[in-house]
């Protein structure tokens, strides 16, 4: 049965916080203002060769305003949850939006922040597709079975030690802006971790292997048999590593590579899904990952592959780990292609690259890692389409 938002979360003043921010946004000339209140709970579990290394337990409760004033954002945060905090926060944003305009006029730049339409979605809940919230385990349960499936791995011939984690998360997200947006989203995710390690003391080399089990948005069923076969896993993880320590060094050259599809994953990931974020293919980001070769230019032109290759970006499929019902400026999640027939056709956009670029509205790709963070283009679920014959 579908899950509800967790009345707690409910019972805190949402809407009271957000017309109070709101509204003095509006009284201080802001062309568009949002408002953002998480709950964000994260636990872990760590195991050292079955047995316990460490856990946490916390949770990130707060709220951002951001605004868009003179045509420059402007972004506070707070933690008060009271209406005359929310007001101050919200008169702090639009005091950086107004000290940001003056450095951005002093660089000679008359560049003004727009914003792409969206329709306007009132008083509009989403929950994300699990069974079991693994908030509601106990503690013991979770780390049990962790040592459990170490004890299996450390079994195994070859074997000599292993690391297992698991990271638990429960996100409640309110968000409410000017246009009249009204949305209550509930998020579950988790993402175990197994890594064998095998040492030759004869050489003193030693490597490891990894688990493939991706991170997924679902709970606790998740490992124990609903969308991964961890019989299957626990089997292969020594096979593989055996293999790793019987491969030889590979030799400098040109090479043809094969990407097993455990991978493959990867490949996408850094090759079109961060090159695809259209702020990094303009510029404007170039942390972390890097700057883009699939430019704006490009588009429509760029031979990414064969004419069998389709890739999509998407923040609706079921389980998956970016997946949302509304991004962080109130944008309806979408489906759309990045790579049709092989050839560059589309971009992850969010609102301000959107009007921007020329694209008529955005597809949903603003997030913010916590209550404290402004919301940032990040990436969806990018995802190689199958064969629709099979």
């Amino acid at each position: 049965m579908p899950h509800e938002v967790d009345q707690s979360f409910l019972a805190l003043p949402l809407r009271a916080l957000a017309d109070a921010a709101l509204a003095r946004a509006r009284a201080l000339g802001a062309e568009h203002a949002d408002f953002r209140l998480e709950r964000v709970r994260s636990a872990s579990w760590r195991l050292r060769d079955a047995r316990p290394a460490g856990s946490s337990d916390t949770t990130d409760l707060g709220y951002a305003v951001r605004v868009v004033h003179g045509g420059t954002w402007g972004f506070a945060s707070g933690v008060d949850l009271t209406l005359d905090a929310a007001a101050k926060v919200a008169s702090q944003a639009v005091a950086m939006a107004r000290l940001s305009a003056q450095v951005i006029r002093a660089a000679g730049s008359e560049e003004r922040v727009e914003l792409a339409d969206e329709p306007v979605y009132a008083d509009r809940t989403w929950v994300s597709s699990y069974g079991i919230d693994p908030f509601t385990v106990p503690a013991g349960e979770k780390a049990g079975l962790l040592a459990e499936w170490s004890a299996r791995l450390l079994a195994a011939r070859g074997v000599d030690h292993v690391d297992a984690s698991l990271l638990t998360v429960h996100e409640n997200k309110f968000y409410a802006d000017t246009a009249g947006t009204v949305t209550t989203q509930q998020r579950v995710r988790l993402h175990p971790v197994f890594t064998a390690v095998s040492v030759d003391e004869s050489s003193g080399e030693f490597d490891s292997m990894r688990t493939l089990a991706p991170p997924a948005g679902r709970g606790w069923e998740y490992l124990t048999g609903t969308g991964w076969d961890w019989d299957d896993e626990l089997e292969r993880i020594p096979e593989l590593l055996a293999e790793k320590m019987r491969a030889p060094s590979v030799e400098p050259g040109l090479y043809d590579l094969v990407v097993d599809p455990s991978n493959l994953w990867l490949t996408i990931h850094e090759s079109i899904g961060h090159a695809t974020e259209l702020d990094r293919a303009l510029g404007y980001e170039a942390a972390y990952a890097g700057t883009s070769f699939a430019t704006f230019d490009r588009l429509g032109k760029l031979k990414y592959g064969s004419e069998l290759m389709n890739v999509t970006g998407d923040r609706t499929a079921e389980h998956g780990l970016a997946t949302v019902g509304y991004d962080d400026e109130g944008v309806a999640a979408q489906s759309w292609d990045l790579v049709r027939d092989g050839t560059l056709v589309g971009y992850q956009l969010d609102r301000r690259i959107a009007r921007l670029t020329g694209f008529e509205r955005s597809n949903g790709c603003a997030f913010a890692d916590s209550p404290g963070h402004v919301p940032v283009q990040r990436m969806a679920n990018v995802s190689l389409r199958p064969d629709p014959a099979g």
